[in-house]
This record gives structure tokens, sequence and C-alpha cells, in this order.
């Protein structure tokens, strides 16, 4: 398996939403981006939790190369 993840896009999924509990995917391999749907099983990656207080607007990181957590931080544009 290889170390690094797979890059779904090279943008931010910029999406509304709502308090709670979200698994970020940071294998790229779910058909769910940018959340977890399981496909890192088997892989040494786990998705990363986080739990957003308000709704709001966010961009999630979608080239999985951020080093924000989970949410963009432009590297993107570096890849």
């Amino acid at each position: 398996m290889s170390d690094q993840p797979i890059i779904p896009q090279k943008q931010p999924y910029v999406k509304e939403t709502k308090a709670g509990t979200y698994f970020w995917c940071a294998c790229g391999r779910s058909d769910k981006q940018p959340f977890c749907d399981g496909s890192h099983k088997g892989t040494d990656f786990a998705p990363v939790k986080a739990v957003i207080e308000e709704d709001k607007v966010i961009a999630w990181c979608g080239c999985k190369h951020t080093n924000n957590e989970c949410f963009c931080d432009g590297t993107h544009s570096t890849l």
C-alpha cells in the first residue's frame, strides 16, 4: 500500500455543513467525498473526526494533503 493518499480533486469541497460530527476521508478512496465510506480498510489511513459546533460553510480538503486537520489550507495549489 502507498503511504500517500489518492488525490480525488485539487480543490476543496466547499459545502454548507450542519452542526454535528463528521468523519473526513484521509485516504482519498471514498465514493462519498469528502467524507469517509470505509474504503480505507486495509490501508494505513484512518478518517479524521471533525466536530462542527454550528451550521456554516466549510472548505473540506479535497487533495488530502492539508496540514490543517481536514480543512483546506491551500496545499492543493502546490501539488
